[in-house]
C-alpha cells in the first residue's frame, strides 16, 4: 500500500533581514541590505501509511508548523520531495485540495460577523458539495460536537471553545482524506480538551482519515497517537512508537512505595523525589530499577510498591534539553544584496 504521506530530504530556508541598530545602520540598510539565511527545516524524511494517526513533536521554533505547510500546499520547499495522496502539493491542484484540511489553533477561517451556519454553506460553494451530501455531513459535524443553535450566532460571539469546534466543522464538511492539525486544542480548557481529542479519534476510525498533529499538550499525544516523530532544530530525532521514546531517552524510573510501619529513609535505594503520608517516591537508574524494587521487597514492610516511567512531558522535556545542550548555535549565512 502507498504511504499517504511521503516526504523526502525536505528542506526550507528563508531569507530574514538583519542590520544592528541605529540611524546610521538604517542609512547603510537602504543600500546594502544584509539578510541570513536560516534553515526552518533541514533535511527531514518520513512517511505516514493511509489511516495512520501521528504526532508531529518539538518546541516553538523547531519546524512544525513549516513543514505542515509544506505538506498542504502553503508554502514551497527549497528542496527535497513532498508527496501527498500522490500530489505535490505545493502546486495546489483543486483534487488535491478536496482531499486535505489544515486546522490551526491559532487561525479563525470563520467570517467573524457571521454565524458559522454561512460560512459552512461558503465551504460548501467553495468545494462544489452536493447540497444533500453537505446537509448530512454538517449536521452529523454539529451533533458530533454538540455545538447545536450555537453554529446560528455571530462567530464573535462564541467562546474560543465554541469557536474552534466550528473551526474543525467547516474544516471537515467536504471529509478529507487527510486532515492536518496544528495545535487543534491550544488555549482550550481541559473538559473541551477531551472532547476534541475523541472527536479526533472517532474521526479517524469513522473515515480512515490520516491526521498528522501537532501539540504542547502531550495528553492530545498520548489518546491519540502510537506513533510520534519528533523534530528539532529543523531535523528529526526520532521516528517510531511513543512506548519506544520513552525507553530510549528516559534514564530513570520512579518507584513508588507505601511502607506499613511508615517513616523509614529510603535515601539508601534512590533519590527520593515525593513524600504523601505513608508513600515515598523514589527515582533510580531505569538499569537499577530491578535491582532495587528486590532490595526493597526483601529488606522492608512494604504495602504496596509501583514502578512508572517518568511523565511522556518530562521525557520530551529531556530529549530537547539534551539536544539543544549539544547542538551548536542555529547556523544562519548572511548574505548581502545591493538595492
Amino acid at each position: 500500500m502507498s504511504p499517504a504521506i511521503a516526504v523526502t530530504d525536505l528542506v526550507k530556508h528563508f531569507l530574514i533581514p538583519v542590520r544592528d541598530a541605529g540611524l546610521k545602520a538604517s542609512l547603510v540598510s537602504l543600500f546594502r541590505r544584509q539578510h541570513r539565511t536560516v534553515a526552518a527545516v533541514d533535511g527531514v524524511s518520513f512517511s505516514i501509511a493511509p489511516g495512520e494517526v501521528v504526532g508531529f513533536l518539538g518546541p516553538n521554533g523547531a519546524g512544525k508548523t513549516t513543514t505542515l505547510k509544506m505538506l498542504s500546499g502553503l508554502l514551497h520547499p527549497t528542496a527535497g520531495r513532498v508527496d501527498v495522496l500522490g500530489f505535490a502539493p505545493a502546486r495546489r491542484q483543486a483534487a488535491f485540495l478536496r482531499q486535505i484540511a489544515l486546522v490551526m489553533g491559532n487561525r479563525n477561517q470563520l467570517v467573524w460577523d457571521l454565524p458559522a451556519l454561512d460560512s459552512f454553506d461558503l465551504q460548501r460553494a467553495v468545494y462544489g458539495l452536493p447540497a444533500a451530501d453537505f446537509r448530512r455531513t454538517r449536521d452529523e459535524l454539529v451533533d458530533l460536537l454538540d455545538l447545536g443553535d450555537l453554529v446560528r450566532k455571530p462567530v464573535r460571539n462564541l467562546s474560543l471553545g465554541e469557536r474552534m469546534k466550528a473551526e474543525i466543522v467547516a474544516a471537515l464538511l467536504h471529509q478529507p482524506r487527510v486532515l492536518f492539525l496544528d495545535e487543534p486544542t491550544l488555549g482550550l480548557d481541559v473538559t473541551m480538551q477531551r472532547r476534541i481529542r475523541a472527536f479526533v479519534g472517532a474521526y479517524n476510525q469513522r473515515q480512515g482519515a490520516t491526521v498528522l498533529l501537532t501539540s504542547h499538550y502531550m495528553a492530545d499525544v498520548e489518546a491519540l497517537c502510537r506513533r510520534v516523530i519528533v523534530i528539532h532544530h529543523g531535523r528529526i530525532l526520532y521516528d517510531g512508537g511513543l512506548v519506544g521514546l520513552v525507553e530510549r531517552f528516559a534514564a530513570f524510573k520512579t518507584i513508588g512505595v507505601t511502607l506499613g510501619d511508615g517513616g523509614a529513609d529510603l535515601s539508601g535505594y534512590g533519590e527520593v523525589v515525593g513524600v504523601s503520608g505513608a508513600e515515598v517516591k523514589l527515582r533510580v537508574a531505569r538499569a537499577d530499577a530491578p535491582r532495587v524494587t528486590a532490595r526493597l521487597l526483601a529488606e522492608l514492610a512494604i504495602d504496596d510498591l509501583t514502578i512508572e516511567d517518568p511523565p511522556i512531558d518530562d521525557v520530551i522535556e529531556q530529549v530537547f534539553a539534551q539536544e539543544s545542550a549539544q547542538a551548536p548555535e542555529a547556523p544562519g549565512t548572511a548574505v548581502q544584496e545591493p538595492s
